[in-house]
């Protein structure tokens, strides 16, 4: 594949990690703001990778990285109860989901 080939997979690819952020942590801004800017780094950490069995490793990670985000990680929003919700959809049908302690709750705020 050409460096405009590789270029193009590239932004899919990065594009692709970008959106499963964005279906994931709709709604938290500082999560959006997060997410993109760390994805942004680590493209970008890698943009001078000339080695084509590098590129197709750090291609594969982006590709896996996108189908974690998108199947595992979902969102908890608090509920006029006091207690978390969190609204599951079709691709999260074979996961298994932790709910964390109170504790760890705690310190996470």
């Amino acid at each position: 594949m050409g460096p405009s080939g590789r270029a193009a997979e590239a932004l899919r690819a990065y594009r692709s990690v970008l959106k499963a952020t964005r279906k994931s942590f709709a709604g938290d801004t500082l999560m959006l703001r997060e997410s993109a800017a760390e994805v942004r780094k680590k493209f970008e950490e890698n943009r001078d990778v000339t080695s084509e069995t590098e590129v197709q490793r750090l291609l594969e990670e982006a590709r896996e990285a996108s189908h974690f985000i998108s199947t595992m990680i979902v969102q908890a929003k608090l509920n006029d109860r006091g207690g978390y919700e969190v609204k599951l959809e079709k691709v999260h049908a074979d996961a298994t989901l932790e709910v964390p302690s109170e504790e760890l709750l705690k310190k996470s705020r």
